[in-house]
């Protein structure tokens, strides 16, 4: 870090670059010099200087206006801060060669051709030069000036432009740096678990066929059809996250609602007490997946810490609200093990219910058990 860096910035305070400040300024020194300038003139010509400085408030606006109303002061006095000022403000505010060569060129001209005309105003002396050099300085500096200011100002904005322009596309570097990761990892997601879901499901399979005992062999079904289903589920999933996984136009599986509760139940292999919503009333598909969602969940749950407890699954409509209520009581045996869990199954059903202006709720009951319930609004599906 060099000595620079390391040096604190001084900035000039607020009111130093107000803008009423930068409006007011020039014409209080425009009359600082017609006050110092027509002390001895005559009235009329303290009220032209007068006028070519307070002329200087509509610079910005008009300052070719402003200019020509200086003019008659700087004619008729010898002041020069106010048509200074006039000409850097139209090279600064109309750069354009047409208008801003004229105005000097005016500027020049009255300077010059000064009130009272000398005699000798045109005489070849070094006098004369001296003045014409003196006028031509006069209107060509502040207009070299403006323009030079009006330059800065476009460089500025261009350079904010071009910073706004990185920012963009680092960002849109960064999004793509992401959905590059996010489909490596998908990847990766795709052949760890579909292997060990591949295995399960041949190995459930090979049980089907061998076993010689009817309730293995229903459960090896069941096994079998899960891990088919898993397999297809996962394949949507690391599709989505790879970006369809170059298949723009693939259409995605049927996705689960209401009327696939009943099947949902069945091959949880609880025993569950269920009371659901007949199919007649439409609720929204978002709805009826998040529902979906949150009764497979808490199955899940229930399988993993509580499979001898007995279960009650409750789907009711409660006005234009659809409440999902899944409670296990307490068990009468722990599992002496238990499958991982990472506890991120229902945090995302509370996201899920919450994107849809939904609440969900889960902890333990009086009785040992667990209940889970979420209430789904109708009206933001």
């Amino acid at each position: 870090m060099t000595t620079a860096d390391q040096l604190p910035s001084r900035r000039l305070p607020a009111w130093c670059t107000a803008p009423w400040l930068m409006l007011l300024l020039p014409v209080l020194y425009g009359l600082l010099d017609a006050a110092l300038v027509a002390r001895e003139a005559a009235w009329w010509q303290v009220a032209l200087s007068t006028l070519a400085a307070v002329a200087l408030f509509w610079r910005r606006r008009f300052p070719v206006v402003a200019l020509l109303l200086t003019m008659p002061g700087s004619w008729v006095d010898e002041i020069w801060l106010a048509p200074i000022t006039a000409v850097y403000s139209v090279a600064a505010e109309r750069p354009r060669p047409r208008v801003v060569i004229p105005c000097g060129v005016l500027f020049a001209l009255v300077e010059f051709f000064h009130w009272p005309l000398p005699q000798d105003v045109l005489d070849l002396s070094r006098a004369t030069a001296l003045d014409a050099i003196q006028a031509v300085m006069l209107a060509a500096g502040p207009a070299a000036t403006g323009l030079l200011a009006r330059t800065r100002r476009e460089l500025a904005a261009r350079l904010d432009e071009l910073t706004r322009g990185q920012e963009r596309e680092s960002r849109l570097l960064a999004e793509r740096v992401l959905i590059s990761e996010r489909g490596r990892l998908a990847r990766e997601m795709h052949d760890v678990v579909s292997h060990q879901v591949s295995l399960i499901s041949i190995q459930a399979g090979a049980l089907q066929v061998s076993s010689p005992d009817p309730a293995a062999v229903t459960a090896a079904r069941t096994i079998r059809e899960l891990s088919v289903r898993t397999l297809d589920e996962l394949r949507q999933m690391v599709g989505v996250l790879r970006g369809t996984g170059g298949l723009p136009d693939a259409p995605l599986a049927p996705q689960p609602r209401l009327a696939d509760l009943p099947r949902l139940i069945e091959q949880s292999g609880l025993a569950a007490d269920t009371e659901l919503l007949p199919g007649d009333r439409p609720w929204p598909e978002a709805v009826e997946r998040a529902a979906y969602r949150t009764v497979q969940e808490a199955l899940t749950n229930i399988t993993k810490y509580a499979p001898e407890a007995a279960v009650h699954v409750r789907v009711r409509a409660k006005g234009r609200r659809l409440r999902v209520e899944v409670r296990n009581e307490a068990p009468p045996v722990r599992p002496a093990e238990t499958l991982p869990g990472g506890g991120h199954g229902l945090v995302g059903l509370r996201e899920r219910a919450q994107l849809l202006g939904g609440t969900l709720t889960a902890g333990p009951t009086q009785d040992g058990g667990f209940e889970v319930r979420a209430e789904l609004p109708a009206s933001r599906g």
